[in-house]
């Protein structure tokens, strides 16, 4: 099988699931993960945090990253824009959870109590992945 070929029929299930549908309103996520029995993956970032576009860019989307965030309900809540300007609800959050850096990934059960959290980033989805997947 020519590697083009091979590689087609790898990806072609991955593009057939679409990607993975990110809420950006806390009761909008917690209604959903009550209504999917899922829990909550939280990703609090800023627009002038280096890492926080990494993990964006580059961890989120690709293939491990896009497989376990397809088990959870994925949360983005910008905290606060690239000027420094704070966002009425992100930063609300960040007051809740008690953000002492960024980025600030937590896992929250359907409820929204926090079961877990990572600060700071995962340099590959593989890494992402085995960290969200861990009960």
């Amino acid at each position: 099988m020519k590697p083009l070929v091979a590689l087609l029929l790898i990806a072609a299930p991955l593009a057939a699931q679409g990607p993975v549908r990110w809420e950006h309103d806390f009761q909008s996520a917690l209604r959903r993960a009550k209504a999917e029995n899922k829990v909550i993956f939280m990703d609090l970032w800023t627009e002038w945090c280096g890492p926080c576009q990494y993990l964006q860019k580059n961890v989120f989307p690709s293939a491990e990253g896009q497989a376990a965030l397809a088990k959870v309900v994925p949360f983005s809540a910008l905290v606060e824009k690239r000027d420094r300007t704070p966002l009425p609800e992100g930063s609300k959050l960040a007051e809740t959870f008690k953000l002492t850096a960024f980025p600030t990934l937590v896992i929250l059960d359907s409820g929204g109590k926090e079961v877990r959290r990572q600060v700071g980033m995962f340099r590959t989805g593989a890494e992402f992945a085995a960290w969200l997947n861990t009960k």
